[in-house]
C-alpha cells in the first residue's frame, strides 16, 4: 500500500470520526456501534459513491477530481489547514528520498546579523541554523547534532519542557499538528521514520496526538516562557519561506 494513500484514509477516516449526525444535519436514528458518521453518510453528503469513498478510506489508489476533494472538504466540514492538507494528499507524490536541507550562506549571515531571535527549519524541522539572540533563548548550540530538532526538542528534552512550563502541553500538541501536515506527504520516507520512532520513545504523550490525525496550518503566534536566567518571557512569532529553497522556513521572535 502507498503509505501517502495510508495517511489520506487515516485522515479522511478520523475527521469522519469525529463528526455527529447533528453536526451535519442528520438525524440520530439508532445507536452508534463507532463514534461519528457512517461512511454511507459521508459519501451521501459529498454526493459520491459509497464504494468509491470507502477505497479512500481503506488506502487504494484513486484519482478524484479537484470537485470531488472540494466536496468531501465540505462533507466533513474540513477548516482551511485541512483542507489544503486533503488536497496535497491526493496529489502525485514526490518519490525522491528526503535529504537534509543546506541553508545559503547568504541566508545564514542575514540569520547571524538579526539582533531578534532567529532561526532556521527545514522540512523535517531539523534546526538548520541561528543566531546568539536564538541560542540565548532555546540553548540549540548545547543540543547534540542528531537532536536538533524542534520536535525532538519540544517533546523528548526536559529542559525545554521546564522552559515552556505550564503552556508545554499546548506548544507540544499544536506543532505536532503542524508537522504532521508536512509527514503525511512524505510518509514511509526512512528519515520521517526514523524520527517518529524517536518521539514515540521519548514522549509518552505523543502516541495519542499523532493517532488523533490533526492538521494545523503555519501561522503566526505566541510563546510563554519560564527562562532560567531571563526570568518570564513573552515571545511573538512569525515565519517565513525561503526564495532559495521553499521547504526551508525563517522564524523570527519579538517581545510580546
Amino acid at each position: 500500500m502507498n503509505p501517502r494513500q495510508s495517511e489520506l484514509g487515516d485522515f479522511l477516516r478520523s475527521r469522519r470520526e469525529k463528526l455527529t449526525p447533528k453536526a451535519v444535519g442528520l438525524p440520530i436514528g439508532r445507536r452508534r456501534r463507532t463514534p461519528g458518521l457512517r461512511r454511507e453518510e459521508v459519501a451521501e453528503l459529498a454526493g459520491i459513491g459509497v464504494d468509491w469513498y470507502i477505497r479512500l478510506e481503506q488506502g487504494r489508489t484513486v484519482s478524484p477530481s479537484a470537485a470531488t476533494i472540494d466536496a468531501l472538504a465540505r462533507a466533513l466540514r474540513l477548516g482551511k489547514a485541512e483542507h489544503k492538507h486533503l488536497r496535497a494528499l491526493t496529489q502525485n507524490a514526490d518519490r525522491r528520498a528526503f535529504v537534509p536541507e543546506t541553508v545559503p550562506p547568504a541566508v545564514r549571515r542575514t540569520v547571524e546579523r538579526l539582533n531578534l531571535p532567529a532561526y532556521v527549519t527545514g522540512r523535517r524541522w531539523d534546526i538548520l541554523a541561528w543566531n546568539a539572540a536564538a541560542d540565548e533563548i532555546f540553548a540549540f548550540s548545547r543540543l547534540p547534532e542528531g537532536d536538533r530538532n524542534i520536535l525532538l526538542t519540544v517533546l523528548t528534552n526536559r529542559a525545554t519542557r521546564k522552559l515552556f512550563g505550564a503552556s508545554w502541553e499546548e506548544e507540544a500538541r499544536r506543532i505536532v499538528a503542524q508537522f504532521r501536515a508536512t509527514h503525511d506527504l512524505w510518509a514511509g520516507d526512512p528519515a520521517f521514520q526514523e524520527l517518529l520512532a524517536r518521539l514515540r520513545q521519548g514522549c509518552p504523550e505523543f502516541l495519542g496526538w499523532w493517532e488523533a490525525h490533526d492538521i494545523g496550518g503555519a501561522a503566526a503566534g505566541r510563546k510563554s516562557l519560564s527562562h532560567p536566567r531571563k526570568g518570564r518571557l513573552k515571545l511573538e512569532y512569525a515565519s517565513f519561506q525561503a526564495n532559495d529553497d521553499p521547504a526551508l522556513k525563517l522564524i523570527i521572535c519579538t517581545a510580546g
